[in-house]
C-alpha cells in the first residue's frame, strides 16, 4: 500500500509539473506571437448612424426607433451591425491583420459598440472599448476600438467643446454658444510594444447650410492644445489625430489650427503631418458632398511618428509607394446605380433602407519600425 500510495504521489507531481510546462511554453508562444507583429493598423471609420431601437433619455434618437422616421427594427439594427463589422473584417482580410485602433464616430452609446465587436466577423479579434456618453443632441459619439494585446491602455478621457481661450471670432453670440452642443474629443493614452502613444478621435461640427467654418476651428484649435500639452509632458510621445473633421485637409480648420502639413520634411516641433493633403490634391475621396469628392477622414500624425528614430515606429508609405494613407472602398460597399453610382453605399437613402454601410468610406495609415 505504501509503494501504491508513493506512485501516486509522484504522478500527481509529475501532472503538476507537465501542466505548469505547458502554461510556461503557451505564454512564451503567445508573447512571442505578440512581439512578432511590428506592422499595426491604425484606422477611422464614421459608422453613419449607429443606433440601437431603444430611446436614450435626453436624445434626439427618435428617428432610429420602431416608430420613427426610419421604422428602425431589429431586423435592420442586425444587419447594420453585420455590415459594419463586413467592412473591418475586409479591411483584415486585406492587410492580413485586424486594426491595433479603430477610432470610430456616429454611434449612440456603448452598448452598439458591444454588439459591433462581438459579431463573427470581427470577434476574434477582441476588440476593447474606449466611451464615454457626450452632449451631442443627436446622442452620437466618438470611441475607440482597441486590440489589448497589441495595446496597452493607460487612461482616456473626453474632451468637451469650449468657447474659451480663443481668438477665433464666432457667429454664435453668447446665448447660443451657451446653448450649442457638439460631440467632445476623445483622448487615449497607452503604448504599443513599449512606445508611448496617444489618439484624439473626433467628430467636428457640420456644415449644415454651409455653416460652421469658426466652429470646426475651433475645434481643431482645441485638439492641437491638448496634443502639445502631451507631447511637452511625454517628450517623444507619438499621437495619432483622427476623424470626421467635416473639413477637407487643405482647409484652415487643418493647416492652420491644427497645424497640418502635406510633406514630413515640413512639420515642426507641434505640428502634425497630414498624408491626405496630397491625395486629395490627386483626386481621392472618401465621402461626396455636394456633388463632389472631399476627404474628411482624416488621420494625422505627429512629427515623432511622421520621422520617428530609426528602430521605432514610423507611418510608411502604403497606397502606390506613395501616399501615407489609404481610403479603404471595395466595390459591395459602393452604389452601382442611380444618382449617386460610384459613392459609398449607406445604410438608409431619403427614408429608404438601402441595407448599405456608411456615406463615409473608412481610412487608414500603417506603423512599422
Amino acid at each position: 500500500m505504501v509503494g501504491t500510495e508513493y506512485s501516486i504521489l509522484i504522478m500527481k507531481r509529475l501532472y503538476i509539473i507537465f501542466i505548469a510546462l505547458v502554461v510556461v511554453m503557451a505564454a512564451a508562444v503567445s508573447c512571442k506571437a505578440q512581439k512578432a507583429q511590428k506592422a499595426h493598423i491604425i484606422g477611422f471609420y464614421n459608422l453613419e448612424n449607429l443606433f440601437d431601437t431603444y430611446h436614450d433619455e435626453g436624445k434626439n434618437d427618435y428617428e432610429y426607433l420602431p416608430d420613427g422616421a426610419n421604422k428602425w427594427t431589429e431586423a435592420k439594427y442586425d444587419r447594420k451591425l453585420h455590415n459594419m463589422a463586413t467592412v473591418i473584417r475586409a479591411m483584415r482580410d486585406e492587410n492580413k491583420v485586424s486594426h491595433t485602433v479603430l477610432g470610430v464616430s456616429e454611434v449612440e452609446n456603448r452598448h452598439v459598440l458591444e454588439d459591433l465587436v462581438s459579431q463573427k466577423e470581427i470577434a476574434d479579434a477582441n476588440f476593447q472599448i474606449v466611451h464615454y456618453d457626450g452632449p451631442d443632441r443627436r446622442g452620437v459619439d466618438c470611441a475607440l476600438l482597441y486590440r489589448p494585446d497589441q495595446f496597452k491602455l493607460i487612461e482616456s478621457k473626453s474632451i468637451p467643446f469650449t468657447f474659451d481661450d480663443t481668438d477665433i471670432k464666432f457667429e454664435m453670440n453668447r446665448d447660443e454658444q451657451r446653448n450649442f452642443r457638439t460631440r467632445d474629443v476623445l483622448m487615449v493614452r497607452g503604448t504599443i510594444d513599449g512606445e508611448m502613444f496617444a489618439f484624439f478621435v473626433a467628430h467636428l461640427p457640420s456644415r449644415l447650410g454651409n455653416k460652421g467654418e469658426d466652429l470646426r476651428s475651433r475645434g481643431a484649435e482645441i485638439i492641437q492644445r491638448n496634443a502639445q500639452s502631451l507631447m511637452d509632458e511625454y517628450p517623444g510621445i507619438k499621437i495619432v489625430v483622427m476623424g470626421d473633421m467635416n473639413d477637407d485637409p487643405t482647409d484652415a480648420s487643418m493647416t492652420r489650427y491644427l497645424r497640418g502639413k502635406e510633406k514630413i520634411s515640413e512639420v515642426g516641433q507641434y505640428d502634425f503631418f497630414s498624408p491626405f493633403i496630397s491625395m486629395l490634391k490627386a483626386g481621392y475621396g472618401s465621402l461626396a458632398y455636394q456633388g463632389g469628392w472631399n476627404i474628411f477622414d482624416i488621420i494625422m500624425v505627429n512629427k515623432s511618428l511622421a520621422a520617428a528614430p530609426k528602430g521605432t515606429f514610423q507611418i510608411q508609405p502604403i497606397v502606390k509607394k506613395k501616399y501615407y494613407g489609404r481610403i479603404f472602398h471595395q466595390p459591395f460597399m459602393t452604389e452601382k446605380e442611380g444618382k449617386y453610382k460610384g459613392q459609398p453605399l449607406r445604410t438608409m437613402s431619403n427614408g429608404v433602407f438601402k441595407d448599405g454601410f456608411s456615406d463615409h468610406y473608412p481610412t487608414f495609415i500603417l506603423i512599422s519600425k
